[in-house]
């Protein structure tokens, strides 16, 4: 009897604890997934499962199993479509990378941990104030090669967002209301026709604005004004009108005066203009790469399609600095003869003087072969339209 009384003993202490054991059972078969399976099967995973590898593998929706405190995600490469809101609750990520999916939009409730957002190459249209609103320490946010013709920034919202880049995308006008901590923009490859007054004027940290190919033909006057921290900008690429002397001769003058180095000057009268190029001695020979900027990603490079053809858009823009040959998009001239646009500056007058080339062309100007990629979306560097090329007088 006694000793069936002391096994009876530990049966009731486990009746006891099992209330308190079941909350506990449960609650680990609800996370034992996750527990267990720290690394996606699909994808590789380093650093303590915490930087995780899921681009290329044909994707059609988020991987289960990923760990919840998890740092770096790269979902590139994939086909997603919709990650409605899946993402939200990691709330440790730092690092998202969505490049090259099928996005139409971004992910609603994305972690308000993240440093760096990548969605290039996706389907995007438009941005709206609330994908955004909340990311106070977004530091990088690229959307390049997308189909964006609107994006609305509110006031006083991502603070510490520093590089934004909107090359490759369908703006017709500078975006307003961009963060006043950006340090650089990259514009490029837009249809760019204007920049609202006064777009440009609470952006005292921007030192890179990369405004290169797009269809700015003149600017309003002062629009660069308030840029007193730039160093670096792209003008190359764009179809100056630089037979409007009235409209043009303010932005050469600024082009030629500001401290900042300007590649790709308006109406091609040199390949880098500013004083921060004139104080830097042998700096214009080797200006003729201005109209793509720096590759982008640090540390993440390029893959080599990209790499090719930025190298090809390079030697193509060289090749076109060589000849001296600006072939004007915008017709005009309907005579065989090129009209040549000079540039004159000295302290009692500045502007151009037009005149017929009496000069033959170059060898080359029949030899010359349209350059058209993916990314600048059919605007050729070469074509058949009659040439105007500008020379540089000094007095």
């Amino acid at each position: 009897m006694r000793a069936l009384t002391m096994a009876a003993r530990p049966a009731s202490a486990l009746c006891l604890l099992l209330p308190l054991l079941l909350p506990l059972l449960l609650l680990w078969g609800l996370l034992g997934g996750q527990v267990l399976s720290i690394c996606p099967a699909v994808c590789s995973c380093s650093r303590g499962h915490r930087v995780v590898d899921c681009s290329s593998r044909g994707l059609t929706k988020l991987p289960p199993g990923l760990q919840h405190n998890i740092r770096f995600l790269n979902l590139s490469f994939n086909s997603l479509q919709d990650v409605d809101a899946q993402l939200s609750h990691y709330a440790h990520l730092r690092t998202l990378d969505m490049s090259y999916n099928r996005l139409e939009t971004l992910p609603p409730a994305l972690p308000r941990s993240l440093w760096d957002i990548r969605a290039t190459g996706n389907l995007l249209r438009s941005l709206d104030k609330n994908d955004t609103a909340y990311h106070w320490n977004l530091k990088f946010l690229d959307l390049s090669d997308n189909e964006l013709e609107r994006i609305v920034f509110i006031n006083n919202t991502l603070p510490g967002l520093q590089t934004l880049n909107l090359s490759h995308n369908r703006f017709w006008t500078v975006p307003t209301n961009m963060p006043h901590n950006l340090q650089s923009v990259d514009l490029s490859h837009n249809y760019l026709v204007q920049i609202l007054p006064g777009s440009l004027d609470r952006l005292p940290k921007l030192t890179q604005f990369y405004l290169h190919a797009n269809r700015f033909s003149w600017l309003s006057e002062g629009v660069f004004d308030k840029l007193s921290g730039l160093q670096l900008m792209t003008l190359g690429d764009n179809p100056w009108a630089c037979e409007e002397e009235e409209n043009i001769t303010k932005l050469l003058q600024w082009a030629e005066q500001t401290r900042a180095t300007v590649r790709g000057c308006p109406c091609y009268t040199r390949p880098v203009c500013g004083q921060a190029h004139l104080a830097a001695p042998g700096g214009e020979w080797h200006s003729a790469l201005f109209t793509e900027p720096p590759l982008w990603v640090d540390g993440g490079g390029e893959g080599p399609d990209r790499t090719a053809e930025v190298t090809s858009g390079y030697q193509a823009k060289s090749a076109l600095f060589e000849t001296g040959i600006y072939h004007n998009s915008r017709g005009g001239n309907d005579s065989a003869e090129p009209v040549v646009f000079e540039w004159t500056s000295s302290s009692s007058s500045v502007g151009f003087t037009k005149r017929t080339s009496t000069t033959a062309r170059p060898r080359s100007f029949h030899q010359q072969t349209r350059v058209a990629t993916s990314h600048n979306r059919g605007r050729g560097l070469l074509s058949d339209t009659p040439s105007t090329s500008l020379t540089v007088l000094s007095s």
